[in-house]
């Protein structure tokens, strides 16, 4: 098992199809792209950013239907990808025992980020489907704060031999 930690949910231009981006948090750092639907992008973006409605959202009555039965998600494992759908697994720690449940990667992680349980990517779907992320530049304002700094700090001088 390989832990993963939410990178964010992207939309892929130009077809605006959100992508839940995973990616590893030790090891190679390598990426797992999940194209997702619009409500369960809505739903991990909220969650996230610690949006909280009025009334519970479906994944909050999950986690709400889950605590009243004396249960605990204590993590979630996204365990293939079959004809390009991914498959994950809810682990669900019950008065009655452990119990797994099947469900979409989506709602998994919709379900993770609210409780704070860790997700996991089995080690065969991240060595058979697992990118490489490209680390971005600094974004265009900070490159420019780093060279009016560095323009800031020169004096005429400096450049006489």
């Amino acid at each position: 098992m390989v832990e993963m930690e939410v990178e964010g949910v992207k939309l892929e231009v130009p077809a605006n199809t959100p992508v839940l981006m995973l990616r590893e948090v030790g090891g190679e750092r390598r990426g797992l792209p999940i194209y997702i639907g619009g409500p369960e992008a809505s739903a991990i973006h909220f969650a996230l950013e610690g949006i909280v409605s009025e009334r519970p959202l479906t994944h909050d009555l999950l986690v709400n239907v889950i605590n009243e039965m004396g249960g605990e998600l204590s993590k979630i494992v996204i365990t293939e990808e079959r004809e390009h759908t991914f498959f994950a697994e809810l682990h669900i720690d019950s008065p009655s025992g452990k119990r797994v449940v099947s469900c979409r990667p989506s709602d998994a992680v919709a379900l993770s980020v609210r409780v704070g349980a860790p997700i996991f990517a089995t080690t065969e779907l991240i060595d058979q489907v697992g990118v490489e992320i490209v680390v971005q530049p600094a974004d265009e304002e900070e490159i420019l704060d780093d060279f009016r700094q560095f323009i800031d700090s020169i004096n005429p001088e400096d450049f006489q031999s």
